[in-house]
């Protein structure tokens, strides 16, 4: 299959003998990416900007915080950031959400999956406090 960007952040698959287009929002493939990332034991949260942090303050549930997304007719790039528990390996923990990422886009869109990029960007201490470095 392959991905054709499209000007809204939507991309459509072409497949030869189906009967019209398939088309996945960017956003989509984020959120599967952030699902997937908080499956990996060891990972507290996602980890948004600030936009994303006062928009979850505010009470408007943004599920694909601390994701970025580029997709190219020939590839995805996923780039996240997320808040890691304390007390579990930094490597082993990041090595998991990279397989895990890569799996589940490639499952559920078909899309090839060539970079999954993991920032920790907090450690999470107990159940309110971190210790975050940006």
């Amino acid at each position: 299959m392959a991905a054709d960007t499209q000007t809204n952040g939507t991309y459509s698959i072409k497949e030869a003998g189906v009967l019209g287009d398939i088309q996945i929002a960017d956003e989509v493939i984020a959120i599967i990416a952030a699902l997937a990332a908080t499956e990996v034991e060891g990972v507290a949260k996602m980890y948004g900007n600030i936009t994303n942090e006062l928009v979850s303050k505010l009470g408007m549930k943004n599920l694909s915080k601390g994701v970025k997304v580029l997709v190219s007719p020939k590839d995805v790039k996923v780039d996240l950031s997320l808040e890691l528990k304390y007390g579990y390996s930094v490597m082993d923990v990041s090595k998991k959400v990279q397989e895990k990422v890569k799996q589940a886009i490639e499952t559920m869109t078909g899309l090839n999956v060539s970079v999954v990029r993991v920032r920790i960007a907090g450690v999470a201490i107990e159940k309110d406090e971190k210790v975050t470095k940006s």
